[in-house]
């Protein structure tokens, strides 16, 4: 049964790598690690984490220093943004200097506590804070970058590795540069001995994934299973090859660091997908290849030494770094398909499950002496098409595949319903939704294949268009010029829309309505640029991967049950207590089901349609006021017409 509220946000934060520790009041230990924070008490080995969805501010986390006369954690993150925490968690932002106009380098390189201020060594001079009071009380401008600073016998000190160390008086005008003299050439800061405060944390596990990167997801058989990500042909983040996934509450991680077996990089990989005739047999595949696993463990690597796999026809010596497969799937058969990018002479392969390869190799994959360049997102549709996307500014492409007549169809030239060409730079993702539509996200926004006209040779995609309602008989196009990075559909066929810079947006069953738009200033979405996106069609939560870590949010859909009965549908929290203020679920519903509210006497309260299989209530009459203690009934009605009471709900006021 779910147990986390319709509406709620959730962080999944790696802290494997810690990188500073701060002695905090009492047996309090604070701890920065792989750039997010939690706490350990020594006396009761408590841990307890902050993220952006339970506490803090921002994301990404530079330093951490504790006042010890405020009783605050001082808090800088990547982007300059502060956070002030005291000792009950609760957090202060102090956001002045973080949206502050100033053109200098608001870079903060370090940080210096004295008595109830903290002095912040900047990339222009000095900011003192006001811990205590939480306010900036000064900024001292000294026209370079001070890397630390200090106070000494009177002295505040300014030491900067490209100018030597400058000193004032704290008893002169500190904003006057005038005041400050050079007194010595730049010693490095020497770094506080915490060792033993880091031996104190060394045996504490908040848990977590290992990394923060989550560039590809994908949710199958009751698990979140997930890669890094981090490459295409315009950009190389080198992010460390693992494969982490998500089994309730516990994360496993695959064997990593393979680089020390194979003898070459182990970094970037971009797809994955789990052996439907075994759970425990895994394939995951990048720029560098295509890398086996059973049970977690390493089981072989497959390039153009050991496969019919080649090599990058634009690297100009052959290397083991460049064998690029940045898409695989499994079909219902256990035969793993592939398409090998960027090759001279090879493109769609499937290796059967007797390993087996088997080449499909067609002209129609070749563009300018090559495979298309970056192919990814593949997926088997209803009709058992094969579909992949070319995410390349130089063809972007959609490309589909049927093996039961070998046939290939390869989309470039993108017509709208309008008789309009669309000039696309990049096709990033496709999904299908539950009319069988298939939908892909662009640099120009959505575009939708209907049913019907996925098999012509020369499809016309539909720009979703989205009255005005002004009167004025207008419309605009479906988040026209948004960047779409990555989608999914959830199952009331809701589309969930990731963006490059944007956010989320999620939209209506009917195309047309924007149900949320999430972004990091109005929401807890750790980020507005989304890699990827999975859905829990079970529970309904809805898995964001961003550019700073992993998120999720419990949204109002599920997938559909075939059938409802008593035993499969339930309502939750259930009964509804006085203190309790959220949203009412009713879940195990069949898809679109007319759902009414109703008193025991037959009075309707409140009624509409399931979201996939998920129905909520605020526990409001229709005129918004909150309904008397007693019990509510449930009562659906199907598509075919089949009516009935599923379950109850008892309301405590």
């Amino acid at each position: 049964m779910q147990a986390a509220q319709t509406g709620s946000w959730k962080a999944y934060m790696a802290y494997s790598n810690i990188q500073d520790v701060e002695q905090g009041s009492g047996n309090v230990i604070y701890v920065l690690a792989s750039n997010n924070i939690y706490s350990y008490n020594t006396s009761d080995q408590s841990i307890q984490t902050f993220d952006k969805t339970n506490s803090l501010s921002d994301c990404n986390v530079s330093y951490i220093s504790y006042n010890k006369y405020a009783k605050r954690l001082v808090i800088v993150y990547s982007n300059q943004n502060i956070d002030l925490m005291d000792d009950k968690g609760e957090v202060i932002n102090i956001s002045d200097y973080y949206n502050s106009s100033i053109t200098l380098d608001k870079s903060i390189n370090d940080i210096y506590q004295s008595a109830g201020y903290a002095y912040l060594s900047t990339g222009f001079g000095i900011v003192k804070l006001n811990v205590a009071n939480a306010e900036i009380s000064d900024t001292y401008n000294l026209g370079f970058k001070v890397n630390y600073s200090y106070l000494d016998s009177g002295y505040l000190y300014a030491a900067s590795a490209s100018n030597g160390i400058y000193r004032a008086p704290t008893t002169v005008n500190l904003l006057d540069k005038n005041n400050w003299k050079r007194v010595a050439d730049y010693v490095a800061k020497t770094s506080d001995d915490k060792g033993s405060l880091i031996e104190k944390v060394s045996k504490a596990n908040p848990g977590g994934p290992k990394y923060n990167y989550f560039g590809f997801m994908r949710f199958y058989n009751g698990n979140l299973y997930t890669c890094g990500g981090g490459w295409n042909p315009d950009k190389d983040l080198m992010r460390p090859g693992c494969i982490q996934v998500l089994k309730g509450d516990e994360w496993t991680e695959y064997q990593d660091n393979l680089q020390n077996i194979t003898g070459h990089s182990y970094v970037n990989l971009m797809s994955m997908d789990v052996d439907p005739n075994d759970n425990s047999h895994v394939f995951a595949s990048g720029r560098i290849g295509l890398y086996e696993f059973k049970n977690g463990k390493f089981v072989k690597e497959y390039n153009y030494t050991n496969s019919p796999l080649q090599g990058a026809a634009t690297v100009q010596n052959v290397s083991k770094d460049y064998v690029i497969v940045q898409g695989l799937r499994f079909d219902d058969s256990s035969n793993l398909w592939l398409f090998n990018s960027n090759s001279a002479t090879t493109s769609l392969f499937e290796l059967t499950s007797e390993n087996k390869w088997n080449s499909f190799h067609k002209n129609i994959f070749m563009n300018d002496g090559r495979s298309f360049d970056n192919m990814t997102n593949p997926f088997f549709d209803s009709r058992k098409l094969l579909w992949f996307v070319d995410d390349y500014w130089g063809y972007p492409a959609l490309v589909s595949y049927n093996k039961s007549t070998d046939k290939a169809n390869v989309i470039h030239n993108f017509v709208n319903q309008d008789g309009t060409k669309l000039t696309l730079y990049y096709v990033r993702c496709a999904a299908e939704d539950k009319e069988n539509n298939i939908w892909i996200g662009t640099s120009v926004g959505p575009l939708m294949l209907e049913s019907s006209n996925v098999t012509d040779e020369n499809p016309v995609f539909q720009q979703i268009k989205v009255p005005r309602n002004d009167g004025t008989n207008y419309a605009d196009y479906l988040l026209s010029g948004v960047d779409i990075t990555c989608m999914a559909v959830d199952g009331g066929n809701r589309k969930w829309f990731g963006t490059n810079g944007n956010g989320v947006y999620l939209v209506s069953s009917n195309n047309i309505e924007e149900v949320h738009h999430f972004t990091e200033d109005n929401s807890k979405l750790l980020s507005n640029n989304i890699e990827s996106i999975a859905i829990n069609g079970t529970t309904g939560e809805v898995f964001f991967g961003t550019d700073k870590g992993l998120c999720s949010y419990v949204s109002d859909a599920t997938e559909a049950e075939s059938k409802m009965t008593n035993q499969s549908v339930y309502a939750y929290p259930n009964p509804v207590r006085p203190d309790y203020t959220g949203l009412i679920t009713v879940t195990g519903l069949s898809y679109n089901a007319d759902v009414k509210i109703v008193t025991s006497s037959g009075t309707l309260i409140a009624e509409g349609r399931s979201n996939g299989g998920l129905f909520t209530w605020d526990g409001n009459d229709k005129n918004g006021r909150r309904v008397a203690s007693g019990v509510y009934m449930v009562e659906t009605a199907t598509q075919d017409g089949s009516k009935g009471v599923v379950c109850k709900i008892a309301i405590v006021n």
